[in-house]
């Protein structure tokens, strides 16, 4: 009776073992991610989004920026957020949203860019997580955007998050246009006629960490009822849905 229990106990478990991979094979590995801008007044740069075995961090709450996230939330500079991911063999894929920045409905740059974009992303069996960021553009150093969520695993499954706005601890927020990005004031429209800049400026280096953005306060050139947002509320919206 023994060894017929355990005879039954050894075939259970290869059959277990062998229907594995069969179930982990229809898992799904190729997403559709919507990104969509949620604000009055702030446009945000092209995402960058990548799956992966969830040991990379784009960012935490608390810690100091990397230099690859600060090149984005001083100045919507993709490149070495790219260059970092696309050689981390943690990562499975990594994707620069379509489209040019996302803007707020009714804003002079809604003439030529939309509120929302949608891209697909693959994600190799383990890789089972998405990260993204993307710059507030009319700020010194905002972002938004998630770490580490869980991809949904059944095709047509979808799961959204609203994600809120950071500052990423490493300029201080002068909110003076010669210190942001230049397409603030174009997409906006509230310009002081200066021409901005996509480099950072060491005097305005601040050594912080990230933390959830206090907002527009007014400094300089920025207007809170412009370009401000509820730092209670979320600035975008992030939605994966599993498509193949």
């Amino acid at each position: 009776m023994k060894r017929t229990v355990g005879l039954a106990a050894a075939v259970a478990a290869v059959a277990a073992l062998t229907a594995a991979p069969a179930a982990d094979a229809k898992r799904a590995e190729t997403f559709e991610v919507t990104f969509t801008d949620l604000t009055s007044g702030q446009p945000l740069t092209p995402a960058v989004a990548a799956t992966h075995r969830g040991k990379n961090e784009l960012f935490r709450v608390g810690r100091p920026a990397t230099f690859e996230l600060k090149e984005i939330a001083e100045n919507g500079n993709n490149a070495p957020m790219l260059t970092r991911l696309g050689s981390d063999d943690d990562v499975s894929d990594v994707v620069e949203a379509p489209g040019g920045p996302l803007v707020p409905a009714g804003s002079p740059g809604d003439a030529m860019f939309g509120q929302s974009t949608t891209f697909s992303i693959e994600a190799e069996r383990g890789a089972r997580f998405l990260s993204l960021a993307a710059m507030l553009i009319c700020t010194n150093d905002g972002f938004t955007g998630v770490n580490a969520l869980k991809l949904p695993s059944k095709l047509g499954d979808s799961v959204t998050v609203e994600t809120a706005g950071y500052d990423a601890g490493t300029e201080l927020n002068t909110e003076d246009f010669a210190d942001i990005v230049p397409p603030c004031q174009g997409l906006i429209g509230v310009s002081s006629g200066e021409p901005g800049t996509g480099s950072s400026n060491p005097a305005l280096a601040e050594g912080g960490v990230i933390a959830h953005h206090a907002g527009i306060l007014g400094g300089a050139d920025l207007v809170p009822a412009i370009h401000g947002w509820d730092t209670d509320a979320p600035v975008a919206r992030i939605t994966v849905t599993a498509t193949g």
